[in-house]
């Protein structure tokens, strides 16, 4: 009986980081759409700095969801720490967007796009 509830509990864990993965995924392509926007209308820059928001929002939710998925089942912490290191590269990424260094930010976004495919693939 036990063990049909922590399988339960594990798979909705599971389900759960899988669908803050790909939001986070979704959140960052959106950033990219966004920004050819930011470069050519006037209403880009807000669009941008909305999705901002709600990308590092999308990366607080992963690294919640990985949380949730690894404390009770006591499973491995490696999804905590990579949630983890990619809130803090959306860290980075969000004050190099602020400081206007785009020989940075425009890369970076890049790198994390990649690594949440590669994470959305993983799980």
């Amino acid at each position: 009986m036990t063990t049909q509830a922590t399988t339960r509990r594990g798979s909705h864990g599971f389900s759960f980081v899988r669908i803050a993965i790909a939001l986070q995924t979704l959140t960052i392509f959106l950033q990219a759409v966004s920004s050819g926007l930011l470069m050519t209308t006037a209403y880009g820059e807000v669009l941008h700095s909305v999705g901002a928001r709600v990308m590092y929002g999308a990366s607080m939710l992963y690294v919640l969801a990985a949380v949730l998925a690894w404390k009770p089942g006591g499973g491995s912490p490696r999804p905590v720490l990579h949630a983890s290191g990619f809130l803090a590269l959306a860290s980075v990424q969000v004050a190099v967007g602020i400081a206007h260094i785009p020989a940075v930010h425009l890369p970076l976004g890049v790198l994390m796009f990649g690594l949440s495919v590669l994470a959305l693939a993983r799980r």
